[in-house]
């Protein structure tokens, strides 16, 4: 998915400058308990899936947008697991941005996971005792939280 209008549109504005934005993650899980994750193409890292929320849509929503476009399966939300602010990011041409994440758990409804967009270079299933080593910091952090046997949504206090 390539960036959208509107973070385009505040760049013009702000240049590099960091922009504070809201963001969306899920732990897609399948029948089997395995965890649904992406290989990035610009970090070459394994991620679960994420992204940004468009101007006033629902972040669950947004979530569930996001599986599909970036792995062309379809999901369901069911339930929040954490909220969280990503350290800032320094993307390759230059801009940097800070994210709220609001973070799902999820379980696949249908559909064979694939690269859906240019995002990603592949999409898989793993293990949770099984998880590559190459699997994002932030990540590692998000299936954590989202496996816990408490199941209240973590945040920082």
């Amino acid at each position: 998915m390539p960036i959208p209008e509107f973070i385009r549109d505040l760049r013009h504005h702000v240049g590099h400058r960091p922009l504070w934005l809201s963001g969306v993650s899920a732990v897609v899980l399948d029948s089997d308990g395995r965890i649904l994750l992406t290989h990035r193409a610009d970090t070459r890292q394994w991620a679960v899936v994420s992204g940004v929320l468009e101007p006033g849509e629902e972040p669950a929503r947004a979530i569930l947008r996001e599986i599909s476009e970036e792995t062309g399966v379809r999901a369901e939300v069911q339930r929040l697991t954490s909220v969280d602010v990503t350290p800032m990011i320094t993307y390759p041409n230059g801009d940097q941005t800070q994210y709220l994440d609001v973070c799902f758990l999820a379980r696949h409804r249908d559909g064979e996971p694939q690269p859906a967009d240019d995002e990603n270079i592949a999409v898989e299933w793993f293990s949770p005792d099984a998880l590559p080593a190459d699997l994002a910091t932030t990540s590692r952090l998000r299936i954590d939280k989202a496996l816990r046997d408490d199941q209240a949504a973590w945040f920082r206090r």
